[in-house]
């Protein structure tokens, strides 16, 4: 986990076997509309072909979770489930929605 905003982010890194051995080039995947990062690591499949091509993984979770931000779990698409990647504006969210 890293400190975004004052809230804990949370992210999973898949390092393939030949990692230790020398630096690699690594794949940010960024999940969309209510995602965490879980998503892609469950569902992807994607581990074994970063093995194959020495590709290091981060998928972060890509909403804040727990802002505290009235009306944040509503709607689906909107707030802690969002995934939308760019910088709120409105003093509400400004705080914790920082994502660009």
């Amino acid at each position: 986990s890293s400190s975004l905003g004052g809230l804990t982010a949370t992210f999973a890194a898949y390092l393939p076997d030949s990692s230790e051995a020398r630096k690699l080039p690594a794949l940010y995947y960024l999940s969309g509309l209510t995602c965490t990062d879980e998503n892609f690591s469950q569902k992807a499949g994607a581990f074994q072909a970063a093995c194959d091509n020495n590709v290091i993984l981060i998928l972060p979770d890509t909403s804040p979770r727990g802002a505290g931000v009235e009306g944040e779990d509503e709607s689906y698409d909107f707030g802690s489930g969002a995934g939308f990647y760019l910088d709120a504006t409105q003093p509400k969210w400004s705080k914790f929605y920082n994502m660009y």
